[in-house]
């Protein structure tokens, strides 16, 4: 899993904005740094065989009229000569932010949309907490195919 900031000080309000006041003019930026990021830790995105993202649930979808992770993964894999597609969808269930530990690993559930088989899948999230959304998504990921899976997301709760 490979993360760029602490999700604390300005980059929680930026990306708590993104979320949650449509100011999505971060993502790209935030894309780039993990881009960055990945190339300086080895884990170069050119050694994907696609990029895909942790989706947000139908309902807040349609409430904030987009999907942060969405446009993260899309400006990241435009950013490293990929397509990013989808590959999940997550089914309907209460947010994760405000759970323990405990219920977010109980949480979040996905269904695969594409066979991967053979597939090195790179799966992006905005912010990671506890790991249990992309502990869930890469899960799914791999009953669908992928012989690996990698997270990266542009913050980690500290």
């Amino acid at each position: 899993m490979t993360t760029v900031f602490a999700f604390e000080g300005i980059v929680r309000q930026l990306l708590t904005n993104a979320k949650y006041r449509n100011s999505r003019h971060v993502l790209p930026w935030l894309a780039a740094e993990i881009a960055h990021c990945l190339e300086t830790t080895g884990l170069e995105t050119t050694g994907f065989s696609v990029v895909t993202w942790a989706p947000t649930t139908p309902a807040r979808r349609r409430a904030r009229g987009f999907d942060q992770a969405e446009i993260l993964a899309r400006c990241l894999g435009s950013a490293s000569g990929f397509r990013a597609r989808r590959l999940l969808r997550r089914l309907p269930g209460s947010p994760q932010t405000g759970l323990s530990r405990a219920e977010r690993f109980a949480g979040p559930m996905f269904v695969g949309t594409a066979s991967i088989v053979g597939a090195e899948v790179l799966i992006v999230d905005d912010v990671i907490t506890t790991g249990a959304t992309l502990a869930a998504a890469a899960a799914t990921l791999r009953m669908h195919g992928a012989m690996k899976v990698h997270g990266a997301a542009g913050a980690l709760t500290p």
